[in-house]
């Protein structure tokens, strides 16, 4: 008999989360050792993290995670910036030389604020004006690319297992009151650095269980926005929808998710007369968005989690509970090597989103 990790797994890759309710910080360790358990979900072809929290420090400054292919790209990269922000601090991403994980770039992060002059100029809010560098970046300045561009944030990704990428970043040297995490398993497209999940924006963040089979439609409508899809991953455009959504058009975060996991129009039919009109309203206006193929993400933001399946829940996703966390796995052996007496274990049905925020006394 051929066993789990012996043959191709087509409802591969692993998606967790963690989240204090109090905003208690959670040690980075706790969601690396969650991976453990998941490990043939993946291939090794890509993991990573995404925490938040973490720079109390900088909280007022955006954190910009890169890539860099060679020490001249860094050094065009950094005068780049320099003429756009005023950065505070610019060092190494600290990294653990192991054997599992090789043909590491070059990585660094830079606490950074958008000079008020360059803002004033364009007539651009502040974060339209980070997301519009971010994007000028990954497009024109070859050999550097930005994962990673939020406040008080940060993503760790590289190709190999996620546990081996955990330790790889240390991450059990972070602490923050959110988490997410992912082992990727590629079907079609390649594994590389950029490649690998999270994919962000300014603090969204998206990890991603499944296929999208709209991406094109997807990709084409989002991209008359602004974003620029070239990671060569379907994925990436999961977040750029988010932030289309959410931050510029003003969607609620529920809202955000009946477009892209849209009821059927049978289930709207079935509604009230005032949830009827606004569903219908979701789906004609942003019908581009829908996104069909299975799915499981989690969609982290500044202050909370967001867990979505597609309609018909053509992958697996489990939720649950401990005191003030909430615990997200794609299986609960991943809950339970987070929290051992996790309680409300319970499978979200197709299309309602989980959304956990901090308490509103909290303060991050």
């Amino acid at each position: 008999m051929r066993l789990e990790g012996d043959i191709r797994i087509p409802s591969g890759c692993a998606i967790a989360a963690i989240i204090s309710r109090e905003g208690k910080n959670i040690n980075g360790g706790v969601i690396t050792n969650a991976m453990k358990p998941m490990h043939d979900r993946s291939n090794g072809l890509g993991g990573g993290f995404a925490a938040y929290g973490i720079y109390p420090e900088y909280k007022d400054f955006y954190a910009l995670h890169f890539f860099f292919d060679t020490r001249a790209t860094r050094k065009e990269t950094e005068a780049f910036l320099k003429e756009r922000f005023e950065v505070v601090q610019a060092e190494i991403i600290p990294t653990k030389k192991i054997k599992e994980i090789t043909d590491a770039p070059i990585i660094w992060r830079y606490f950074v604020t958008p000079l008020k002059s360059m803002v004033d100029k364009l007539q651009l809010d502040e974060k339209t004006y980070v997301a519009r560098i971010v994007t000028q970046i990954n497009n024109e300045l070859k050999g550097a690319y930005v994962f990673s561009s939020g406040k008080n944030m940060g993503a760790f990704k590289a190709v190999g297992f996620p546990e081996d990428v955990g330790r790889f970043y240390r991450l059990d040297e972070y602490e923050g009151y959110s988490w997410t995490a992912h082992g990727r398993y590629p079907t079609n497209t390649p594994g590389w650095w950029g490649g690998a999940h999270p994919f962000t924006l300014l603090d969204y963040s998206i990890v991603h269980n499944g296929e999208i089979s709209s991406y094109d439609a997807n990709r084409r409508f989002i991209e008359m926005f602004g974003y620029t899809c070239n990671l060569q991953t379907d994925t990436e455009v999961i977040t750029y929808i988010f932030d289309y959504l959410i931050r510029r058009q003003g969607l609620t975060l529920e809202e955000a998710a009946s477009v892209v996991a849209a009821p059927f129009w049978t289930t709207i039919e079935g509604k009230s007369e005032e949830e009827k009109e606004k569903l219908k309203y979701l789906r004609t206006s942003f019908s581009n968005l829908l996104v069909t193929g299975p799915f499981s993400i989690v969609l982290g933001f500044e202050g909370g989690l967001m867990a979505l399946n597609d309609r018909l829940k053509l992958r697996s996703m489990v939720v649950g509970e401990k005191d003030d966390k909430v615990i997200i796995g794609s299986e609960e052996i991943a809950i339970r090597m987070m929290e051992p007496d996790a309680t409300n274990i319970y499978a979200p049905a197709g299309g309602e989103p989980v959304i956990v925020k901090l308490n509103d006394d909290v303060e991050i």
